[in-house]
């Protein structure tokens, strides 16, 4: 065999050297996607099962997130609104419920997650569900709001009388202004007359009745001024007699939240047996308007375009598929 050959032998058997290495080095796996910061843990979670108290029965029931708020959604919006109105409320039951749950537990109270029971934590009416309200829930599936990864607290009421509130003004929140709190221009157009504007009169005795539970005693009411106001216009403080203070937020529940229907008022009338309250919008005004979220969705915006609307630097974040 001449050198050239053996040349050629030797290139050979070097090359098979290295095609045998090769395939016997272990295989790289493929990368797994990354999915977008703040959603590693929430995809690869399930739908969670939640208990609720049944507040009319007083059982305890086992169901799916989702099916317990359609019956959420329903409870808490006219179920003909706009799907797309439906949807923003479906994202803020879902967010108002996981960040609930993981605060405190839910409703620690009643040994469940959940209640049925509007006073102790959502509406509730499964009755009320309806295909629009099932497509509002499915097209937001897992979704909810967060602000720094961490569930906000989902504020909502009925009609935010053209603009909303702060927390403190609109709650008379006890603790740090949320950073995702903001008092924005609502358009509330499509509300009923006697949400737009209302007048409504309380008798000095019922008025006289509502300080005492709030701890604030008087004989008798002589004159009622607006002291304070927050920065949508809220009343946060009156002054009773000239001389006695009261929060505004805490005896518009006193006298009863569905007659005194907002704090947004325009004047304030002492007569010689009554007090009487002009002003418009109907709920405490933080977070998401209903009737906005009507109109919005009316214009043609997306449920998250509606919510982020509402709240300030704010992700909307899937939890599960």
């Amino acid at each position: 065999m001449n050198r050239k050959s053996i040349g050629y032998l030797v290139l050979l058997v070097f090359l098979c050297m290295v095609l045998i290495g090769c395939n016997n080095q272990p295989q790289k796996k493929p990368e797994t996607p990354q999915a977008p910061l703040g959603q590693k843990q929430a995809l690869q979670q399930n739908e969670p099962e939640i208990t609720v108290f049944m507040h009319e029965t007083g059982e305890k029931k086992t169901m799916k997130m989702e099916e317990y708020l359609a019956g959420v959604v329903a409870g808490e919006m006219k179920t003909e609104w706009p799907v797309e109105a439906l949807a923003a409320q479906a994202i803020i039951a879902r967010t108002f419920t996981v960040e609930a749950i993981e605060s405190k537990g839910g409703v620690p109270e009643r040994g469940t997650q959940a209640s049925t029971d509007i006073k102790e934590f959502q509406a509730y009416n499964a009755k009320a569900v309806n295909d629009n309200v099932k497509k509002a829930v499915e097209m937001t599936r897992g979704m909810i709001i967060t602000y720094q990864g961490k569930p906000i607290k989902g504020w909502f009421h009925a009609s935010a009388g053209g603009i909303t509130a702060t927390a403190k003004e609109g709650l008379n929140y006890r603790e740090a202004e949320p950073a995702y709190i903001q008092s924005v221009q609502s358009p509330d157009d499509l509300a009923p007359e006697d949400v737009k504007n209302w007048t409504v009169a309380f008798s000095k005795e019922d008025v006289i009745s509502a300080m005492a539970k709030m701890g604030k005693k008087v004989s008798d009411i002589s004159s009622v001024e607006i002291a304070q106001k927050g920065p949508s216009g809220r009343a946060t403080v009156f002054m009773i007699n000239k001389e006695v203070e009261v929060s505004g937020p805490e005896l518009r529940v006193a006298l009863d939240s569905t007659k005194l229907k907002s704090m947004l008022l325009d004047k304030v009338m002492v007569s010689e047996e009554s007090v009487t309250f002009a002003g418009k919008g109907y709920g405490h005004g933080v977070g998401m308007s209903q009737w906005g979220a009507n109109r919005m969705a009316k214009d043609g915006k997306k449920p998250e375009e509606i919510v982020t609307y509402y709240f300030k630097g704010v992700q909307v974040e899937k939890r599960w598929n």
